[in-house]
């Protein structure tokens, strides 16, 4: 069973997690975001790592991203810093990156950084399907590791069970066909797709992200998911008034 399973028996209402990018504001940071994201009581933690050519990544999170290259931060930074924490910290952890840098890395080396670090489910937006079954599945069971798919409304019934069948923490639901950022109200055609969904009595947790941006939203995910993910509103936060201030970002959310 991973950290997220374990999570999910213990709460599967309401969860609120906090996608934050390594090495920002500052490269000695990411530790402390983790540190006080725990503090303010969220339910588990996605760690960006930076990249300079997220697809999935609106503007905020691609300045972070920038902000944080140019601060010298690369993946055995990463790992470092996410070692030096993980006796400390008691928060899930769940890795986002994309496929390129795992390549990069050498995807052994990488996987056996991800599980030292006591981490033990990625995000990995651009893994095709296909590789997944035919390499990436054997590769992640071996060292334990659970990957994360993404669906959104334009993904067929037929993908998102398939999703549903390989799925082993959640399924991360997109909430609009576009990339990261705030969009204030959830809008009626997403209410649409998340009622059909939910009616489709998947196995998995469903948690939704993109667009995510403070209690009303989160409340609204929240009604037709175990929870919700937000990123693009906590870095602007993040950026604006610092790692000291978190928790004036958070209680509102979760109060």
């Amino acid at each position: 069973m991973n950290s997220i399973q374990k999570l999910f028996q213990q709460k599967d209402k309401n969860l609120l997690s906090i996608y934050f990018t390594c090495g920002f504001p500052k490269l000695d940071d990411t530790t402390k975001v983790i540190s006080a994201l725990e503090k303010s009581n969220v339910d588990f933690i996605e760690v960006g790592l930076p990249y300079s050519d997220p697809l999935a990544d609106g503007p905020t999170i691609q300045d972070s991203s920038q902000k944080a290259l140019e601060n010298g931060i690369n993946l055995d930074i990463v790992f470092e810093q996410l070692m030096s924490i993980k006796e400390t910290n008691k928060t899930p952890l769940v890795l986002m990156g994309y496929l390129n840098q795992m390549l990069k890395y050498g995807e052994d080396k990488f996987c056996q950084k991800v599980v030292e670090c006591g981490i033990d489910t990625l995000i990995i937006p651009d893994l095709p399907m296909v590789e997944f079954e035919n390499y990436y599945q054997e590769l992640f069971e071996k060292y334990g590791i659970t990957n994360v798919f993404l669906i959104t409304p334009h993904t067929s019934e037929e993908r998102i069970r398939k999703i549903d069948s390989y799925s082993k923490a959640f399924i991360y639901v997109v909430a609009s066909a576009s990339i990261t950022g705030a969009k204030g109200e959830i809008s009626n055609q997403q209410i649409a797709y998340f009622e059909r969904i939910k009616a489709m009595n998947l196995n998995s947790k469903l948690i939704v992200g993109f667009g995510i941006s403070d209690k009303s939203t989160f409340n609204a995910a929240c009604s037709y998911a175990n929870g919700a993910i937000i990123g693009s509103a906590f870095i602007k936060d993040l950026g604006k008034n610092g790692v000291d201030k978190i928790d004036n970002f958070i209680k509102p959310i979760i109060s």
